[in-house]
């Protein structure tokens, strides 16, 4: 199939496709004898494994790693597993940090009287973290 065949069936864009392939996460597709990109089932398989695993937020590094285990039959599932829990970790931070700024940011709102004066909280808290690291 074509890429725009490939794009529909994966559900990844072609522009997408392209850039899998110029970074090396997908082998680059055969061409026919007019230079087309031709992509197999196989292709398309890993395409999809691709998307879902960016849908669920893996970087390019680790689906290189995840794609590496997914074709690897003698892997361990541990070594998919360890990936998947540094991964979970990582973003239990983040959660944790962008719980953080919303509370802030919704303490500095319930501060802020929203009314015709100037007077701002918000600004205020903004004005003087910026002073602090200048």
């Amino acid at each position: 199939m074509n890429i725009g065949q490939a794009a529909e069936a994966s559900g990844v864009t072609a522009k997408m496709i392209r850039y899998y392939e110029s970074i090396g996460l997908i082998l680059a597709a055969s061409r026919t004898d007019s230079g087309y990109r031709q992509y197999s089932g196989k292709d398309i398989e890993t395409l999809r494994f691709i998307k879902r695993s960016r849908d669920l937020g893996f970087s390019i590094d680790r689906i290189k790693t995840l794609l590496s285990l997914w074709e690897d039959r003698d892997r361990k599932s541990a070594d998919v597993k360890k990936l998947a829990r540094q991964y979970i970790a990582e973003l239990d931070h983040d959660i944790r940090k962008l719980q953080s700024i919303r509370n802030q940011l919704q303490h500095l709102a319930d501060c802020c009287h929203g009314d015709h004066r100037p007077d701002c909280p918000i600004i205020d808290e903004l004005a003087m973290r910026h002073s602090e690291h200048a």
